[in-house]
């Protein structure tokens, strides 16, 4: 029996994400992401496709790495303006009955102790349905706006992230007994203190010596996503994560990824099959192929190539206004996001990535694969990537919100349910449980082993 298609769907709280120029297209209200009304209708919607999750990118600074300057990402709505991703999350929560929320937040810039109780507030409100996506941050304007002269190399933001996650694991699962809260009125006790206890950290890093301020949540610690594809990435994804999201075209690359980060993960003494791996996938499709792809003409016609640069140069964090637009990339390790450089670069040997065809060839959807057509031509190569990638399901982008993400739900959602690849109704009460069948983590998670055991 073919394995069920796990489906998230991606979005940020901006106007250009992975799609950069299409907000302006008359089909896309992309620009009502400041309203509490437009993040309840995308929720509704992919409720409505039994989606396992909503997915909600983040970034911490404006772009400013091509020319040097903002201009070309304000004025194509890149990433900037941009909203606080977590305080949409309870409206949603209140909309939905199943639907979970994968929010990104990063180690780098935020304080264990408090973020903590944030995650903890936010699994109460949503009875277990959030997931945190894991990120250290590669941005230069984020380190300078938020107490960083320069940004901390690569690598030790790796190790902030290790302690971090140390701490949160120490607050959420060791510092309340799941019987602490008893609320006797009799006694006239609603929390057991015997049953409370500090963590007492210090590190390096941080140094948290007190009880965590929340009660535990349905999940205690939320679900795990991370997406770093370096050395230190996959290493930490192997580690941590359980549900790793991919950025590669190729089915080729995907499956190596996946390989590497399952034989990272063996190594760490996890059951490899327990990550689940989803590579981002934009989808443009109609009830015939011919439709679809006028469809995808009418979106790439709004799509902005300058845009697109500005977005991929501060990822990369290399000025690509300075190269030679036709000139091949080639590879350089750099302090951002060094698995996006490598995208271009070594993970596809069979293109010659320039910068004209990286901006042309991201406007609709960067970060993955761009599948065009009817639902069972999408259906098609969404179980080819399912078998030749070894990925567990697919992170959906919209690239002209939130109706990109409704002609999924209408159309190809019903064709995958009749070939039987996605869920006609939810399973399990948490987000966790749709991925491991429990609410809390496996005993082979570096979390597990905090907990507080009687």
């Amino acid at each position: 029996m073919s394995k069920r298609i796990r489906l998230h769907g991606l979005r940020q709280s901006t106007v250009g994400h992975t799609a950069v120029g299409l907000w302006r297209h008359p089909d896309s209200r992309a620009h009502e992401y400041r309203e509490l009304a437009h993040w309840t209708e995308v929720a509704r919607i992919l409720e409505r496709g039994t989606f396992d999750a909503l997915f909600i990118a983040d970034a911490l600074g404006p772009l400013d790495t091509y020319r040097g300057s903002v201009d070309a990402a304000l004025r194509d709505g890149v990433q900037t303006p941009t909203d606080d991703p977590l305080l949409t999350l309870s409206a949603m929560a209140a909309a939905t009955e199943h639907l979970g929320f994968a929010v990104t937040v990063s180690t780098t810039y935020e304080q264990p102790y408090s973020f903590a109780r944030k995650m903890a507030t936010l699994d109460h409100l949503t009875h277990g349905r959030v997931g945190w996506n894991i990120v250290t941050s590669a941005l230069d304007s984020a380190a300078r706006n938020l107490g960083y002269d320069n940004q901390l190399p690569h690598d030790e933001r790796y190790a902030v992230a290790e302690e971090f996650m140390e701490v949160v694991y120490k607050l959420w699962e060791g510092s309340w007994r799941d019987d602490a809260v008893v609320r006797s009125v009799e006694e006239g006790v609603f929390v057991d203190p015997s049953r409370v206890r500090p963590v007492r950290h210090e590190g390096k890093y941080y140094k948290v010596r007190d009880i965590a301020l929340s009660e535990p949540s349905a999940q205690r610690t939320p679900v795990l996503y991370q997406a770093g594809t370096s050395p230190a990435g996959i290493a930490f994804a192997s580690r941590h994560a359980e549900g790793v999201f991919l950025s590669t075209y190729e089915t080729a690359g995907a499956r190596g990824l996946v390989t590497k980060v399952k034989e990272a993960a063996r190594a760490a003494g996890r059951d490899p099959d327990s990550l689940k791996f989803l590579p981002i996938t934009t989808v443009v499709v109609a009830e015939t192929d011919a439709e679809a792809r006028a469809k995808y003409a009418s979106y790439a016609s709004y799509a902005s190539w300058e845009g697109a640069l500005a977005r991929w140069s501060a990822l990369m964090q290399i000025d690509l206004s300075v190269l030679d637009p036709d000139a091949p990339l080639e590879y350089v390790d750099t302090d951002g996001i060094r698995g996006m450089v490598e995208l271009f670069t070594t993970l596809d040997p069979t293109r010659k990535w320039t910068p004209r065809a990286i901006g042309e060839f991201v406007g609709v959807g960067g970060g993955g694969p761009v599948l065009v057509g009817s639902p069972a031509t999408v259906a098609d190569e969404l179980e080819r990537w399912m078998d030749e990638a070894d990925v567990d399901g697919f992170n959906v982008a919209d690239p002209v919100a939130p109706a990109g993400h409704r002609d999924f739900v209408d159309l190809v959602v019903p064709e995958l349910r009749r070939r039987g690849r996605v869920w006609s109704a939810y399973e399990g009460a948490t987000l966790r449980e749709r991925f491991t069948g429990s609410p809390r983590v496996r005993p082979d998670h570096p979390a597990y082993g905090h907990r507080w055991v009687p």
